[in-house]
Order: structure tokens, then C-alpha cells, then sequence
């Protein structure tokens, strides 16, 4: 058994022991837990910096969209079994999945997520970086994906993301001051 299938089995294998943690990593397995931190944090951003919101939500949900296709294409590509039809000693909780399962399209998405709004808000990481954990491994633990399905999704959902928002910085219609740490620029004083 590869170190992936034993990694998988360990997490997976807690599932029934404790009720309280099934319901938890069921709600964070769920692709519906996104639409709550993220409407939350799109409010915050509206209301905190409405100019940069504007234009800073659609590219956002144009990572989604984009990396949701790729993360598609990949799996058509690398087409492998989802664990869930794979093993039939494992423990579901929710849907297998139709698809293929590297990568996690959930673990890039949030990840992608994290990393554009890292790149553009370093202090948000403390939120987003342990919601993207949870959610890659509850993917884990409820039998549909390997750990390497994460890590992967992980990782190509980081580095979209952060790139996409390293380009928004160097765009200057975003306003932003990118030899500045990324902070608004000053007020010019003209004349």
C-alpha cells in the first residue's frame, strides 16, 4: 500500500468514532461552506475598500471559474479513480464524486481563493489558509480524494491565484501601490 492509500486510510478510518467530528468535516466537505465565508468576505470587502471590490469580485470569481476548468481538464488528463470507487472499505460521508479525482477541485478553488486574497491582503491568511485546510482534509476524510489530490489542488490553485492578484497589483487601474507593500497610494497633491 502506497504511503497516499495509507495516509487516506488512517484519515478516513475515523470516521464513526466521533459523531461530533463526521457533522463537522461533512459541513467542510461541502461545497456550500464556500458560499458563506465568501459572501461574508465580500461584504467586509464592499464595505471596507468599495472601489477595489469592483473590480477585485469578478476577477475573483473568474479564478473560480477558470481554475475550475483546468482543474477539470486535469482530471481528464491524469484521469485517475476517485478513492471512493477504488476501495470499498471506505467510509463515505456525502457524494463520491462523477468525476475524476486529482486534483481536488475544491482544495484549488479555496485555495486559489486564499492566495489572491493574500497577495492582496497579507493579514487575511490567518482566516483563509485554516479554512483551506479544513476543507482539503475533510475531503480526505470523508473518502473523496487521496491527500495528494489536495496537495496537488493545493498547489496549483495557490499559484493561480496569487499569480492572478500579483498581476491585479501591477495593473494601475486596480489603485493599489505595489512598491508600497501593497497599501493605497498617498493622496497626490497636484499644483
Amino acid at each position: 500500500m502506497s504511503l497516499d492509500d495509507t495516509l487516506l486510510h488512517a484519515l478516513n478510518g475515523l470516521v464513526g468514532r466521533w459523531p461530533g467530528l463526521d457533522a463537522v468535516m461533512s459541513l467542510f466537505g461541502q461545497q456550500q461552506l464556500l458560499i458563506w465565508p465568501s459572501g461574508g468576505a465580500f461584504a467586509a470587502w464592499v464595505l471596507w475598500r468599495w472601489r477595489e471590490a469592483l473590480i477585485g469580485m469578478p476577477i475573483l470569481l473568474a479564478v473560480f471559474i477558470v481554475g475550475d476548468a483546468i482543474g477539470a481538464q486535469i482530471k481528464l488528463l491524469i484521469a485517475r479513480p476517485r478513492p471512493c470507487r477504488v476501495f470499498t472499505d471506505l467510509h463515505l460521508i456525502g457524494a463520491c464524486g462523477k468525476t475524476y479525482s486529482f486534483p481536488s477541485n475544491h482544495a484549488m478553488n479555496t485555495a486559489a481563493a486564499a492566495a489572491f486574497l493574500q497577495v492582496l491582503y497579507p493579514r487575511s491568511g490567518w482566516f483563509t489558509w485554516p479554512l483551506v485546510a479544513a476543507i482539503g482534509i475533510a475531503r480526505v476524510y470523508g473518502g473523496a480524494h487521496y491527500p495528494t489530490d489536495v496537495i496537488g489542488g493545493w498547489l496549483i490553485g495557490a499559484a493561480f491565484g496569487a499569480g492572478v492578484a500579483w498581476l491585479l497589483l501591477r495593473w494601475k487601474g486596480f489603485g493599489r501601490n505595489v512598491s508600497g507593500g501593497g497599501q493605497l497610494p498617498e493622496a497626490r497633491q497636484d499644483g
